[in-house]
């Protein structure tokens, strides 16, 4: 099997095929075979056995494959009944003869599925010259640079070096590799050659590093994207980075860049190709790293009011160990703002010497003076984020030291602290962009009106909940205490108040008041009143806070809280584990800012969301995530494991976190005994009905009888991920990124005719009619009300049918072309070229600019495959234009409805108490208005970003045709007629912008 030995060239593929392997063929009639297939020594024929046929009849020629696909991507694989028992990453198509006959195969693992369609498709594209093949891959500038190396290290000249330099040699130029493996590996090249020397020559230095440092799911990749050549060229690398990668606006020049930058051999670097060793040291760089770039820095609308950003906090934040033991530390603060935090806590207690202090409440060891700990905030309150910092007293002093905290913090702090007093004409909160470099305080307030120097204010806050807890009294009056005039007056926008109902708070709670939950309470109004408290954060900042009963200092799940919206979920920052995974990963965006726009259906005064919603979010475009876990790199040992030495058996779980209808879990299966280079090739689909507000998590486990251990993960929000093969960089449990560990994937996303950026590809499965998800609207009960949505009914109906046939026909495309949804339109339009030649391998279709839309014209006849490739073409851009010419009338009619229901949001309330309703029926009204306004607007957005996604496939088909040489020959009028075309288009797409969309 290949797991013997490594897969490092097209000669060992072509080796593994001469030796033959089982393979399953599947029949259209849904029956499969166990048959063993081999490749001829001559490399002209696969044969297969048993057969009823003749010798010479159960065979196929090389000279008749077309082509050679990966995946279930043929018709008999589509109506198989068993296709859905077959793994993808297991199955493969030869595609031979004129009318494109498929041979579909399965083989028994992924990694035996890569050899096969890597070897065949390098005897396709070589026919002519394969016999020279088999030469060996001496003679690549590969093994040149390779001994270039080996002779700069071997000063006497002598051709032969001690085996300390040469394991020095290859780590250095492979860091990530073990040293005990590199001289392992020598003693088997020794072994074999009966060699009692430890000395190494060049040629096994060479096998050693090739042996060691080609990684097969690197190489079958290589394969497949230079054309079954094993090096890139500029060409190659440009097609893989816009195709494969999402890399948009991409040169030539940038692509010799990359190559001058990553490519080891000399002859590479003057030829301008990228072979295997710089190939894999590109995909490992941070250029291909999972996290989109673009995230690093502030990306989202900071304008907004504090209400409707995610606020990264830390709950006890003076603690490092659990909170019933543990002694407070000013160690905790610097790790608090050093990860971004944007909300930090202070308990502060009276001190020696008029000093308050910092401590923790349980234990009363190890106190900080308060002094300290705000000189340490002021320090590095602004070191990782620009941001405002909301500082959380939890006051506990006399007046007289009050008086001290009040003088020391306006010393430290200075013009940093915000104490501007709220004005009663704002209705929301300031912006993070206006509060920039601005000190918070959240906490206690005298009342208003009334000129005391001091007073007492109710202790309603977590301390009350508590004592509570800690003592029977569980039912008595709320606890009072005393409050300085001073420290009364630096709270202005974060004051903080006791949460009284939904009713009550919409009537009379100021927008400068802050109501902290406990994590029960919290837990137990998301779960009976979802929506009310989604409206409820849109206007006020809310806090949750971990319970009492976590003496650990567990944390909670974050996420629960923030489909509700709540934004600053505190959190025990000291203790590592899954919950501050989903925390830290979370935050990461938006330049690691500690400010989180939340999704625009939780911010619009006018929607409807509820957490619990079982399904399609409205005005949301669902997606589908396509994930592929290839292999992993130098998994550690899990730490404390002892019971199996230094062997582990790796697999991988995907977890997806958002709303509850989003949260999902699927693994791999277990790579036995391989901790270097385990190759999974396991793919997997997860639907996102709320992309905004979802994660994913990718976790490493040891699988172990006694207990699966945990070997690595690594959190990012869906937003965050870049399209393509990417690397993974795991973290450990306490959060560190571990050098060298990583997880190689690939990640598409379809569907997504929602928006976002262009690379995450959109359109992707055929939806029948009869499954389409058409936004249906409520019924209000209100006459006056309902009579202005009906007109909205057809457009919405017309608006999805637009879309859904748009998309419907570029899957039609796809398939006929024998590629998955994942697939980008420019490799679309590559395989369809190729199927549209004539027998002189001359293009036999022209691109014929009509109306600025790229049809193709037929030169001559055609057969009736390609006919029915042309057909199906035509479609795609016979809907596309559909679309944009009559997208923009339909977008005015939804929108115009949702104006016209907009005029009666102010009187909503008293119209329906005119109509008769109350209660639970008036409440019911005002939800279903919310819901068919969100509706209207979410489904005129879908529509507008379909019409620009549109405008731009044409933009890339136009291009693609244009780059394979179906622009009409002999004419430079062509040329410029298409590019004045591809002008037009631009125009229309920016005067789109500009104007109505």
């Amino acid at each position: 099997m290949p797991s013997e030995k490594k897969i490092s060239s097209a000669s060992d593929c072509i080796s593994f095929m001469q030796a033959g392997c089982e393979l399953k063929k599947v029949r259209p009639s849904s029956r499969i075979y166990n048959r063993f297939f081999t490749l001829d020594t001559d490399l002209q024929a696969l044969r297969w056995e048993p057969s009823k046929k003749d010798v010479e009849k159960a065979k196929l020629d090389i000279s008749a494959v077309k082509e050679i696909r990966l995946g279930k991507n043929t018709e008999t694989f589509r109506n198989n009944g068993l296709a859905d028992q077959i793994s993808e990453d297991c199955a493969f198509s030869i595609i031979h003869g004129e009318n494109y006959d498929s041979l579909d195969l399965v083989a028994n693992s992924a990694d035996v599925a890569n050899i096969w369609v890597s070897g065949l498709r390098y005897l396709v594209s070589r026919s002519k010259q394969s016999l020279d093949l088999i030469e060996g891959s001496q003679n690549t500038p590969r093994f040149a640079w390779l001994r270039s190396v080996f002779e700069e290290a071997d000063i006497d000249g002598n051709g032969i070096m001690l085996e300390d330099t040469a394991v020095e040699l290859i780590k250095r130029l492979n860091p990530a590799l073990k040293e005990s493996k590199i001289r392992l590996k020598f003693k088997e090249i020794q072994r074999s050659k009966e060699k009692l020397t430890t000395r190494v020559t060049k040629e096994e230095f060479c096998e050693a590093y090739t042996e060691l440092c080609t990684r097969p799911d690197v190489y079958f990749l290589l394969v497949q994207i230079s054309k079954n050549k094993e090096c890139l060229d500029a060409n190659d690398l440009m097609l893989f980075l816009e195709a494969e990668q999402g890399v948009m606006h991409i040169t030539e020049e940038m692509c010799l860049d990359i190559i001058h930058r990553y490519e080891f051999s000399e002859e590479g670097q003057l030829k301008g190709f990228l072979a295997i060793d710089g190939f894999t040291q590109y995909l490992l760089s941070p250029e291909c790293d999972i996290f989109d770039p673009e995230h690093q820095k502030v990306v989202q609308d900071m304008t907004q009011p504090l209400s409707h950003y995610y606020i990264n906090a830390s709950h006890n934040t003076y603690l490092v160990e659990d909170q019933v033991r543990g002694p407070a530390d000013i160690n905790g603060y610097v790790r608090a703002l050093k990860m971004g935090c944007r909300s930090i806590e202070l308990d502060v207690c009276d001190g020696p010497d008029n000093e308050p202090i910092i401590c923790n409440r349980n234990s009363m060891t190890s106190p900080i003076t308060f002094r300290c700990v705000i000189e340490v905030i002021n320090k590095l309150a602004f070191v990782s984020s620009e941001y405002p910092l909301i500082l959380c007293l939890g006051n506990h002093c006399s007046i007289q030291q009050q008086k001290a905290m009040v003088q020391q913090m306006k010393k430290v702090f200075g013009h940093k602290l915000y104490t501007d007093s709220p004005l009663s004409s704002e209705v929301y909160l300031p912006s993070p962009e206006k509060l920039k470099m601005k000190i918070i305080i959240k906490g206690k307030k005298l009342p208003y009106g009334q000129d005391l120097l001091e007073g007492e204010v109710t202790d309603e806050d977590e301390e009350a909940e508590i004592s509570r807890r800690m003592s029977e009294e569980s039912l008595g009056e709320p606890k009072t205490t005393w409050l300085c005039k001073g420290l009364s007056d630096m709270v202005s926008i974060c004051k903080s108040v006791k949460f009284t109902g939904f009713e009550s708070s919409m009537k009379s709670q100021n927008y400068w008041e802050i109501c902290s939950f406990s994590e029960s309470e919290a837990s137990k109004i998301s779960n009976e009143y979802p929506e009310d408290f989604v409206n409820y954060n849109k206007k006020f900042l809310s806090r949750i806070y971990p319970s009492a009963m976590r003496i650990d200092s567990s944390n909670l799940n974050p996420q629960d809280f923030w489909n509700c919206g709540c934004q600053i979920v505190a959190m025990n920052y000291q203790t590592p584990g899954p919950m501050m995974d989903l925390y830290t990963g979370w935050f990461l965006q938006n330049g690691g800012c500690g400010y989180v726009l939340r999704p625009s259906v939780m911010r619009e005064e006018v929607s409807y969301f509820s957490a619990n919603t079982k399904g399609i979010v409205p005005g949301v475009s669902p997606q589908v995530l396509h994930v592929k876990i290839i292999s992993g790199q130098n998994f550690p040992k899990p730490k404390g494991a002892c019971a199996k030495g230094d062997v582990i058996d790796p697999y991988v779980c995907i977890e997806v976190h958002g709303i509850p209808a989003d949260c999902a879990e699927q693994r791999t299966k277990t790579v036995q005994q391989n901790s270097d280079n385990p190759i999974f090739d396991e793919s997997f689909e997860f639907q996102i009905n709320l992309p905004e507000l979802a994660m994913i998590r990718f976790v490493v486990l040891d699988d172990d009888y006694i207990g699966d251990e945990f070997i690595g993960q690594y959190t990012i929000p869906l937003e965050c991920l870049q399209p393509g093969y990417r690397h993974v960089p795991l973290r450990s449990f306490v959060g560190d990124i571990m050098e060298h560990v990583t997880l190689f994937v690939h990640i598409a996303i379809t569907n997504r005719s929602g928006g976002g950026k262009a690379q995450k590809r959109s359109l992707g499965v055929r939806i029948g009619k009869k499954a389409r998800n058409y936004s249906m609207l409520r019924n209000t009960g209100l006459k006056t009300i309902d009579d202005i949505f009906k007109p909205a009914v057809q457009p919405l109906g017309e608006a999805t049918d637009m879309r859904d046939n748009m998309q419907n026909a570029i899957v039609s495309v796809k398939e006929l072309c024998g590629l998955p949804p994942i697939t980008s339109l420019k490799q679309c339009i590559l395989t369809l070229s190729s199927r549209l030649v004539n027998t002189d391998n001359a293009p036999s279709v022209a691109l014929n600019m009509k109306d600025n839309f790229p049809y193709l014209e037929p030169l001559g006849t055609l057969s009736d495959v390609q006919k029915k490739v042309l057909a199906a073409y035509d479609l795609m851009i016979q809907e596309s234009k559909v679309l944009i010419e009559t997208a923009d009338a339909v977008y005015d009619k939804i929108v115009q409805c949702q104006k016209a229901g907009m005029e009666f949001h102010e009187e909503l309330h008293n119209l329906g108490t005119k109509e008769g309703l109350k209660g639970r029926k008036l409440s019911k009204a005002i939800e279903s208005f919310a819901w068919n306004i969100t509706v209207l607007k979410g489904q005129g957005d879908l529509l507008r970003n379909a019409k620009n996604e549109a405008l731009e496939n044409m933009k890339q088909i136009q291009l693609a045709c244009s780059s394979c040489g179906l622009s009409r020959a002999g004419g430079g009028s062509a040329d410029a007629k298409s590019k004045r075309c591809l002008e037009a288009i631009e125009e229309k797409e920016t005067g789109d912008e500009n104007g109505r969309l």
